[in-house]
């Protein structure tokens, strides 16, 4: 029996990076799925990769702004419809934003951040918990960032929002304990996916590769990590391996935010 057996999962940000990895592993976890992404070319290259290696896996898909309640709520009313509950909730939309020193970080580029990584994750959760709350039962793993546990730099959007994700966590984790219901987050540092591509870009556009050595050469394992090592933690997360572990927030930076 795999670890996600007969459980309805529902994951944003599905169309690429960590969560088209994670709803992969889910896949071979047993998981029957619910995909959110804006992207319909994105969900629709995910759930060709499910099918590849999950034929008989159960897969629906909804495309959504998560910066916009009403269509949060859409996708949320729409997996409940369609499965009846949701057992785990992988609340992990996100985007980087326009890289400047805080002085001339664009105002309406900080709204759009916050919009996405942090309104996005509350309207997510808020509308989750409810069912969850109602069914006695249920697990959440939000993604927030090392941005979100330390300063980064040229990120003022998302380091403000990510740290927002975790307090959110941990307040929200606080509260639901009690129902059985649990909520962590994820602290991902540099994971090789489109984003961190795109992040490298910014620093320098001639030469990203460099950039991305040089920021590398200090992590104490010289490396970027791999989507699927962060999937492999958000199932164990989402699954009944996991029964006691609330209002976590997890590096997975190969020890990056472990050092001075």
């Amino acid at each position: 029996m795999s670890r996600l057996d007969n459980k309805i999962i529902l994951i944003t940000g599905a169309g690429s990076g960590l969560g088209r990895a994670t709803a992969i592993r889910a896949a071979e976890e047993g998981a029957s799925l619910a995909l959110v992404d804006i992207s319909d070319d994105g969900l629709d290259d995910t759930v060709h990769e499910i099918s590849e290696r999950v034929p008989d896996a159960t897969v629906v898909t909804y495309t959504a702004d998560v910066s916009k309640v009403d269509e949060v709520k859409k996708y949320v009313d729409g997996t409940l419809a369609e499965y009846g509950r949701i057992d785990g909730f992988f609340n992990n939309a996100g985007i980087e934003g326009k890289q400047n020193e805080t002085e001339d970080y664009g105002i309406d580029e900080f709204h759009r951040v916050i919009g996405v990584n942090l309104d996005g994750v509350f309207f997510g959760q808020r509308y989750v918990l409810a069912a969850m709350h109602e069914a006695g039962t249920g697990s959440i793993v939000n993604t927030a960032s090392v941005g979100g546990i330390r300063g980064v730099g040229n990120q003022s959007g998302y380091a403000a929002a990510k740290h927002g994700v975790v307090g959110l966590t941990r307040n929200s984790a606080v509260e639901y304990g009690k129902y059985n219901v649990r909520i962590n987050a994820i602290a991902p540092g540099v994971i090789w996916t489109p984003m961190v591509e795109s992040s490298f870009e910014q620093i320098d556009p001639d030469n990203p590769e460099e950039a991305a050595e040089e920021f590398l050469s200090v992590n104490p394992m010289r490396r970027a990590g791999k989507p699927e090592e962060v999937a492999s933690v958000v199932t164990f997360l989402l699954s009944d391996d996991a029964t006691f572990i609330n209002g976590a927030v997890l590096p997975i930076d190969g020890g990056q935010s472990a050092q001075y």
